[in-house]
């Protein structure tokens, strides 16, 4: 009686692993299904939420396969590379949803703003603002937008976007810089600047 035919047979590890780093697809498929738990595994004993941990898994298999040539068999196997990636994601991720959580606590911990009838002055000093912020560089706009419109203090816009505080400094400094030469060269405001860029502070 002759045995059934049997599939091929899996390939192996340094094989697999060759043929990640030369770019073939199929390795690619290869590795994923035989590393994939893995890597699923590692996340979710780090991230409560399973669909977090599925998309570190996701984004740990593309940073792989982006970045295949700088993977050295000689310095450790395909899985303990990928699991290494996938570390690193997983801290990602962590300190992602620290600064979501941070930012939802910063809005939660803001002044309700008064309603109050719009002044006429209040208006055309926005309105003058706006104008020269949009022809400002974008870190150096979207800071001062975060100061003068929302009136944040430089902490808070530091916690709200992420930039470390010494950035958001220098570029609300540069910004007003800006802001005040072309005052001076436009005649844009001749009197006080608005008194609401008080809160690039």
């Amino acid at each position: 009686m002759t045995a059934p035919p049997q599939g091929p047979e899996p390939p192996g590890e340094d094989d697999l692993a060759a043929r990640f780093r030369a770019g073939d697809e199929a390795a690619l498929r290869q590795a994923y299904d035989r590393y994939g738990r893995a890597v699923l595994h590692l996340a979710t004993t780090t991230l409560v939420n399973r669909s977090d941990a599925e998309d570190v898994t996701q984004a740990t298999f593309v940073a792989a396969w982006l970045g295949r040539e700088t993977f050295d068999p000689a310095k450790g196997s395909l899985v303990g590379w990928l699991l290494g990636i996938g570390r690193r994601k997983v801290v990602d991720r962590l300190r992602a949803a620290a600064r979501e959580t941070r930012v939802v606590e910063t809005v939660r911990q803001l002044p309700e703003p008064v309603p109050t009838g719009p002044d006429p002055d209040t208006v055309v000093d926005r309105l003058v603002v706006a104008d020269e912020l949009a022809r400002l560089p974008d870190d150096q706009r979207r800071m001062l937008e975060l100061a003068f419109y929302d009136d944040l203090t430089h902490q808070q816009i530091a916690t709200v976007t992420g930039v470390p505080l010494g950035t958001v400094k220098s570029h609300i400094r540069r910004g007003m810089q800006s802001l005040r030469r072309r005052w001076e060269v436009d005649g844009a405001a001749p009197g006080p600047r608005p008194a609401g860029l008080s809160g690039a502070r």
